[in-house]
């Protein structure tokens, strides 16, 4: 199958090891990766800002890149959704339409379409899982605890694959962690307060490393982690399903 890696622009800016490790894992079990190397932002920012009509150039150029693939993969659950829910085309319908339907961010990719069953992955620390709202609302990556059906975690499935990884238990495992995209901006506040409240969560547990799929979520958590002078530190869940 030709799968292509969709890499966000803050990982391609702040955080290049969490396209690496991701390329690095997909490596590993066997799949064949191509990086086109024309692709930029997918055009979330300006969406989420109340200026989608400035997108369609953002939305042509990812399906010039991305058309001819059979799998898209992407370290990113809001990313991913952007594209799920708002790619359009009116020269190629048909095409954006393709591209929704066959994009998949890591962590889906990894347990709907490999099936992966185990990973040759060492992570020997506690760890707590940020389940962000876009991969957990939007994807469906995980159950959400105000819903009486059974739990379910793609992320925590796979991490419990991880030799000597602790996962820790949360008391409000699914909370937002107040990064919101442009709501960390327009509210900073609240956002913080709302960013403080996880860490106390992970803290209060024990956690030595917080990790989860979205990088920006993480980024928002360590800049406070950081203030706080704290020892815990954030990780990119392809880092930890890479790690050796």
């Amino acid at each position: 199958m030709k799968v292509a890696l969709f890499i966000p622009c803050y990982v391609d800016q702040f955080y290049p090891q969490v396209g690496i490790a991701t390329l690095e894992l997909l490596t590993k079990l066997g799949v064949e990766v191509t990086y086109p190397l024309q692709q930029t932002c997918c055009g979330q920012p300006m969406a989420n800002s109340g200026f989608a009509h400035l997108t369609p150039n953002c939305d042509s150029l990812f399906i010039k890149n991305f058309s001819d693939f059979d799998y898209i993969v992407c370290p990113s659950g809001s990313c991913t959704l952007h594209i799920k829910e708002h790619l359009h085309d009116e020269i190629r319908p048909d095409e954006a339409l393709s591209i929704r339907k066959k994009i998949y961010e890591l962590t889906e990719f990894l347990t709907d379409i490999l099936k992966v069953k185990n990973l040759t992955a060492s992570f020997p620390h506690k760890v707590g899982l940020h389940q962000s709202c876009h991969g957990q609302r939007g994807l469906h990556l995980s159950q959400m605890t105000e819903l009486t059906a059974p739990p379910f975690s793609k992320p925590e499935r796979l991490l419990r694959m991880v030799d000597g990884l602790q996962l820790i238990e949360l008391d409000r495992k699914d909370e937002c962690c107040g990064f919101g995209g442009t709501f960390c901006v327009t509210e900073e506040a609240v956002s913080v307060k709302m960013g403080k409240d996880r860490i106390t969560d992970h803290t209060k547990h024990e956690a030595e490393f917080i990790t989860g799929g979205d990088m920006s979520c993480l980024m928002h958590l360590e800049g406070i982690l950081r203030r706080q002078h704290s020892h815990v530190r954030v990780k990119h869940i392809a880092e930890i399903l890479n790690a050796q």
